[in-house]
């Protein structure tokens, strides 16, 4: 299938946290379906070289180096991508970080940095992007717009060491479902997709002692790879206006929690 002939041909896709793991290949996974790929990041060289791949594949790449914790910039990189590449139809909230480690002893910073990325980020790209998803919907080739969330099965299974991090991961749940009853009539599905473990940068950024602890943890699974989750955004998206694929649970075959 060439790069222009998916079923998200002439829609354009945003995708946050592009740069790596489950982001980029998010973006590669939409690019091959058709879709014209805004990646948004802040490590602007990765990013240009993942749009340079997608580019030599035949498809369409824009990229948008901005920090989404801050307001404005987030909402200034939605406005540049609609600008460049014309509408909106699938936005994939992505970006993410991870703080493991007793409630008692943690650093404050790692629980804020959890909530500027993992909960304000996220609302202020959809804060941004919500008007010209219902726009999109409307004038959509496909009648649908979406918007999917990355959650975690954090999401839904606390455990101890994780505190800060549920809490991040069960609001994104909580807000995604209200959001999809809000909009759902207006053709904009919106979605979560609640990976487990993934072979990703996200562990090696935890500080000394909290990643020796996520590796013993893990150590014995065969992890998800990022391009697992990507077939799970890609089917959301690639459904048919009168599907709506609420949820997505993806667990290593092995995992329990």
């Amino acid at each position: 299938m060439t790069a222009t002939a998916g079923p998200l041909r002439d829609t354009v896709a945003l995708v946050t946290g592009a740069s790596s793991g489950i982001g980029a290949a998010t973006a590669r996974a939409l690019a091959a379906q058709g879709a014209a790929v805004a990646l948004l990041g802040r490590r602007r060289e990765r990013l240009e070289e993942l749009a340079d791949e997608l580019r030599g594949e035949g498809g369409t790449a824009s990229v948008v180096a901005a920090d989404i914790t801050d307001q404005r910039l987030a909402a200034e990189a939605v406005e540049a991508v609609v600008s460049e590449l014309g509408r909106l139809d699938t936005v994939v909230n992505n970006a993410g970080t991870m703080g493991v480690g007793p409630v008692e002893d943690s650093p404050l910073d790692e629980w804020e940095r959890m909530i500027e990325i993992n909960v304000r980020g996220l609302l202020y790209v959809t804060h941004a992007a919500l008007p010209h998803l219902l726009r999109g919907a409307e004038s959509s080739p496909r009648g649908v717009a979406d918007l999917v969330n990355i959650s975690s099965t954090a999401g839904r299974v606390a455990r101890p060491g994780t505190a800060v991090y549920n809490l991040t991961k069960f609001g994104v749940n909580g807000f995604t479902e209200a959001l999809r009853q809000e909009v759902m009539r207006k053709r904009v599905r919106v979605s979560v997709v609640e990976p487990g473990t993934v072979d990703t940068e996200l562990s090696s950024h935890l500080r000394d002692g909290a990643r020796e602890a996520v590796e013993r943890q893990v150590e014995g699974l065969e992890l998800l790879r990022p391009e697992d989750i990507a077939d799970a955004v890609s089917y959301i998206v690639t459904r048919d206006r009168r599907v709506a694929v609420n949820e997505i649970l993806v667990r290593a075959s092995d995992q329990t929690w």
